[in-house]
């Protein structure tokens, strides 16, 4: 079992209730804290001291108080953790149902486990937790289906922009020209009408306006 954790939480009920799981399953040394950058500086901090964490439970989302944080989401805490300590289990304990997004954090933050906060959330992150000290994988049931789904190992960073201008209100017609002055490559009119035929039918949308609604309710955009 783990012996030193960090919970990155910034509501001190599921705070707490997070803390009370880890002493159940006797972990000796737990830290908390409430904004993400904090949580960073504990494990760069515990790493200099030669005492690093075994374990991250973080939350995906983190109210906005007007202070000045470089990071300011569960995923960018993850991605900076993972840069200076790619070994450190992550676990996500989030209200996050959102498939591409739940997706993701496997495949491209390859964090450890992901539970979904609800009525039996405290006892799928004690499991979570023995199943990680495992090194086995674990993802609450009510969202295991989105491992098996596909549909979002398709979509790569350009389907992603072009998703997330079309949300913009930018037209087919003028993307070519705005993805011209951002940089953004490829920019050829054909490219850009093929792409945006490929994601219609894989998302079977019936026009920009419905592709767009799914790529929101997936959690692409």
């Amino acid at each position: 079992m783990f012996q030193k954790i960090l919970i990155a939480e910034d509501l001190d009920s599921i705070n707490l209730a997070v803390q009370h799981v880890a002493t159940e399953l006797n972990i000796s040394t737990i830290d908390h804290e409430k904004y993400c950058d904090e949580a960073l500086l504990k494990v760069r901090r515990a790493l200099l001291e030669n005492e690093p964490y075994d374990l991250l439970i973080s939350d995906l989302s983190f109210k906005d108080e007007g202070k000045k944080e470089k990071l300011q989401s569960g995923e960018a805490l993850i991605d900076a953790i993972k840069q200076i300590q790619p070994n450190l289990k992550v676990v996500v304990y989030s209200v996050e149902d959102k498939s591409y997004r739940i997706k993701s954090l496997f495949e491209k933050l390859h964090v450890d486990a992901f539970v979904l906060k609800g009525r039996e959330s405290l006892y799928q992150l004690k499991t979570a937790i023995k199943t990680v000290a495992q090194n086995k994988t674990y993802i609450s049931p009510e969202v295991n289906h989105v491992l098996q789904n596909k549909t979002g190992s398709q979509i790569d960073e350009f389907d992603i922009h072009l998703l997330k201008h079309l949300s913009y209100g930018i037209t087919q017609e003028e993307m070519e020209n705005v993805f011209k002055e951002k940089g953004i490559k490829p920019s050829s009119k054909s490219t850009i009408e093929k792409r945006l035929g490929k994601l219609k039918i894989l998302f079977k949308a019936n026009n920009p306006v419905h592709l767009v609604a799914i790529a929101k309710d997936l959690g692409i955009i």
